[in-house]
């Protein structure tokens, strides 16, 4: 029964936080660049106008993608608060975008098929470092479940440094920040379409927004399990990450594909890889 409430209460509160955070996220960016920026809820007054146009799709499988692609996000952090395997919740993320990706190939618009492309190349980017991040943490821990990785008596932040560093540098990269920011960006100057979201809109468009949202709170969430021992260091460290993504996203232009994919590895190697490896000898 308890699992059950979690699950509902992360179903209905994770939106309403990744929406706070988004609205909190465009407030800090302008006053960076010293403008008043729009309010906090904005991206809330954003989704509900998209709701309110009208529904055009450009293909017919289109909004199937995008209802597969919000399902499998919200499963992924339903299984991630439900404490269950972390490779599964890894993997049904990982579907969700095959998903988006599916989404914008099924429309025959070459901006469209360039951005998501682009989400091909981010994934190969940061899935290998999430992947390692797991592992670390079942060598650890000797469990996969989330549950159980939780309940761990020392913060894994100890002995997983490596791994937590590399995981916040593809972190900017998983939560669309620049400079890693290849497939679409909420800065204007940096699209002169929207990337692998060209061909969406209405209630599509407005979905995945809401799938972003529940995706932003599960990674930040994941950063949190490395302190889960300790609560408000926890929450601390969640905070500082937030804010460190959006000072990185705020003062970097977007770098190419190809030093995003080799940086990303390179991080997996060097900080994951070495970790892991430092773990084997300990």
């Amino acid at each position: 029964m308890k699992t059950v409430l979690t699950i509902v209460l992360f179903i209905v509160a994770a939106p309403l936080a990744g929406g706070l955070m988004a609205g909190l996220d465009r407030k800090a960016g302008a006053w960076m660049q010293s403008r008043v920026g729009p309010p906090l809820l904005q991206p809330f007054y954003d989704v509900a106008k998209l709701f309110s146009k009208q529904n055009i799709a450009v293909h017919k499988s289109q909004k199937y993608y995008v209802l597969c692609f919000l399902v499998f996000v919200i499963l992924s952090g339903a299984l991630f608060v439900a404490g269950q395997d972390l490779l599964l919740v890894i993997f049904a993320l990982t579907l969700a975008d095959v998903f988006l990706i599916l989404g914008a190939y099924s429309v025959r618009s070459p901006y469209s098929y360039v951005g998501a492309e682009r989400e091909l190349v981010q994934m190969m980017a940061y899935e290998p470092m999430v992947i390692i991040t797991a592992i670390g943490m079942y060598m650890v821990t000797k469990s996969f479940s989330v549950a159980d990785i939780a309940a761990f008596e020392q913060n894994l932040f100890v002995k997983l440094p490596g791994i937590f560093i590399g995981l916040l540098f593809v972190l900017t990269g998983k939560l669309r920040k620049s400079p890693f920011d290849l497939s679409m960006s909420h800065h204007a100057h940096q699209e002169i379409v929207g990337g692998v979201l060209t061909e969406f809109s209405g209630a599509e468009l407005a979905m995945v927004k809401i799938a972003y949202w529940y995706q932003n709170v599960f990674l930040l969430g994941l950063v949190c399990l490395f302190f889960a021992s300790a609560f408000w260091l926890g929450v601390g460290a969640v905070m500082l990450t937030f804010f460190l993504e959006v000072f990185i996203d705020n003062n970097s232009a977007r770098l190419t594909w190809q030093f995003t994919l080799a940086s990303s590895w390179i991080a997996a190697a060097v900080l994951g890889m070495g970790n892991l490896v430092v773990l084997i000898f300990i």
